[in-house]
């Protein structure tokens, strides 16, 4: 992935990026340049300074030369007119030369040696040469050399003029060297200047496009936004501190009957009146200017259609990003339908409470009908087994077998029916006492309940033998009562329905749900089964799947079995099929569970 440029992450630093850029462009190269041309221009000052002093040097030599024939040439008889001619033209001109030339070799001081002894030499030359001239009279050979070789010259201004053309000669090299450096920086300044402008032309061409991209993104964000904004069914609109509208969806339009564009339209013009109620306003504006937020303010207001509708309207303060103000976001949630769901429920609430007190009076009617009948059958039962008991008693031996029979079936319907009242007076009890709510050991329970079927089963079929599979059982809340219930019809039935299976296996188990927020308990034989097409017969009462004949019973325990779990905010099921014995399955809320040694308790 390339990285982003810094001025594209931050566009903060564009404007001083953009000055560095000119600064790079323009005044560097600028500045550069100037030293380039000044040192350039240095050089040929140098260069022209050279020629300057041995022009002047030369000239200084001619007018002194010049002075010397003049001199040799009165000597010699020549026009007198012509040498004071020359001589009136070159003896003005040596003094200042000689200073000319002192000014320009300061900077030198060999070259000011040289001139000071040239200065001396010409100096006496001339002394000489005008003292020829006032004698007047013919110079002679000692006169020439003396001047030639008492006050020389020649040598002093060769080697100034050498001096000085080595200096030309290392100027000339330094002004070259000067000028290709300024020819190379200005190409290279030119260059760079190109690399810079075509850097900042593509800086610019890029920053272009992304921002083209981005306001093409903006708009089309804005095109989602409004497009999403108009999709809510819910009507919305946006008001500035006047409370005139910024914008608003279509199902506000829709709603308020608004078309076209109403920005800038004052809230209470819209909708034929249905905001110009001045509580409504009066919220709005403290929205703004309180800090406050209205939440589930509900109104009635009619609406385009005509209806009248209850409309829960809420508003809260936000700044828009393109804008420095706050505005209010109100939204209008019609409540209408739910209004009448509401009062539909209450009514229906109300009718179902008069069936509920209905169906207790029935349900206590019948639990006292019930427990009248099963007492006042208690008596006559009791006089029809001693009655029978006592003419068994009274035949003795004398009775033949269809007396016996018949005695035998009235003592066995009465216990049956003794039974049966018994069971119904518990199912009573199950359904009318209170709950009382302790906690309960469910592996000790199964264990004194398992105990007492085991005692029993040896008197009921001696020679039958159960294996018993008692997995680990948890302790929770409940009514210790109720729950014993449970535990004795459901293990009762395994051992009932499991007798005639060698050896019988009962197999009880536990187990959390996913959640934690259930036991799970399972009862499991191998006995004789059921069909599971009759299963919802189950847990009725008086429902039996087997006849009498084959399994005693009343069929009371699992009707008991479920009213308990009920009142205990639980469940029960069974699955089996025919001839492979049956599991029951039963579930407790863990809601009520006795808290864990050493936890805090409320």
């Amino acid at each position: 992935m390339p990285l982003a440029s810094p001025l594209l992450v931050n566009p903060g630093l564009r404007l001083p990026a953009l000055a560095l850029a000119i600064v790079l462009i323009v005044v560097a190269p600028f500045a550069l340049l100037r030293g380039a041309t000044a040192r350039s221009d240095a050089a040929l000052a140098a260069v022209s300074h050279t020629r300057q002093v041995e022009a002047t040097v030369h000239a200084l030599a001619g007018d002194v030369r010049n002075l010397e024939a003049a001199a040799l040439a009165v000597a010699e008889g020549v026009d007198v007119t012509q040498v004071r001619a020359r001589i009136l033209y070159s003896k003005p001109r040596i003094e200042p030369a000689m200073l000319e030339l002192e000014r320009l070799t300061r900077d030198n001081p060999d070259q000011q040696v040289r001139i000071g002894a040239l200065e001396t030499s010409m100096r006496l030359r001339v002394q000489a040469a005008e003292q020829l001239l006032r004698d007047g009279r013919a110079a002679t050979v000692v006169d020439i050399a003396n001047l030639v070789t008492r006050f020389p010259v020649h040598n002093l201004v060769e080697e100034i003029i050498s001096e000085e053309r080595a200096l030309l000669a290392e100027r000339t090299a330094e002004a070259e060297r000067t000028r290709r450096q300024a020819t190379v920086l200005a190409w290279g300044a030119m260059l760079a200047q190109l690399l810079l402008l075509g850097g900042l032309a593509w800086l610019a061409t890029r920053l272009l496009s992304q921002r083209l991209a981005a306001q093409g993104d903006l708009q089309r964000a804005e095109a989602r936004a409004g497009a999403v904004l108009d999709t809510v069914r819910e009507p919305i609109v946006l008001l500035d501190r006047q409370q005139r509208v910024v914008m608003h969806n279509a199902a506000f339009g829709e709603l308020y009957g608004v078309d076209g564009d109403v920005r800038a339209t004052p809230l209470a013009d819209l909708g034929d009146g249905a905001w110009r109620e001045e509580e409504i306003l009066r919220r709005l504006r403290d929205v703004l200017s309180r800090g406050r937020e209205l939440w589930d303010f509900e109104r009635a207001q009619r609406t385009a259609d005509g209806a009248d509708r209850v409309m829960l309207i809420n508003a809260r303060a936000m700044t828009l990003p393109d804008s420095e103000h706050d505005v209010v976001l109100v939204t209008a949630s019609d409540v209408t339908a739910q209004k009448a769901s509401e009062r539909y429920i209450r009514e229906l609430n109300q009718q179902l409470e008069g069936k509920v007190d209905q169906v207790s009076d029935v349900n206590r009617e019948l639990e006292a009908f019930s427990y009248s009948v099963s007492h006042d059958l208690r008596a006559p039962l009791r006089h029809i087994a001693g009655f029978a008991d006592k003419l068994g008693r009274q035949l003795g031996d004398g009775a033949d077998d269809k007396s016996r029979h018949y005695l035998n079936v009235i003592e066995s319907s009465a216990k049956r029916m003794s039974t049966l009242i018994d069971d119904l007076l518990v199912y009573s009890r199950l359904g009318r006492s209170a709950i009382r709510l302790q906690a309960v050991d469910m592996q000790s329970m199964v264990a004194d309940t398992r105990a007492m079927l085991d005692a029993n089963a040896r008197t009921d079929y001696p020679d039958h033998r159960i294996d018993w599979d008692v997995g680990a059982l948890p302790m929770l809340v409940g009514d210790e009562n109720m729950l014993r219930q449970v535990w004795l019809n459901l293990l009762g039935n395994a051992v009932k329905y499991s007798s005639r299976s060698e050896p019988a296996r009962i197999t009880v188990t536990h187990a959390y749900d996913d959640a934690g927020r259930e036991h799970h308990f399972s009862v499991q034989d191998n006995g004789a089964g059921f069909d599971m097409a009759y299963s919802n017969k189950l847990f009725g009462v008086f429902q039996r799947l087997h006849a009498a004949s084959e399994f005693s019973g009343t069929g009371i325990g699992l009707a008991s079995v479920k009213r308990v779990l009920l009142r205990h905010g639980g469940r029960v099921w069974a699955e089996s099929r025919l001839g492979e014995g049956a599991t029951f399955h039963f579930v407790l809320p863990t809601t009520l569970d006795p808290p864990a040694k050493g936890a805090p308790t409320a």
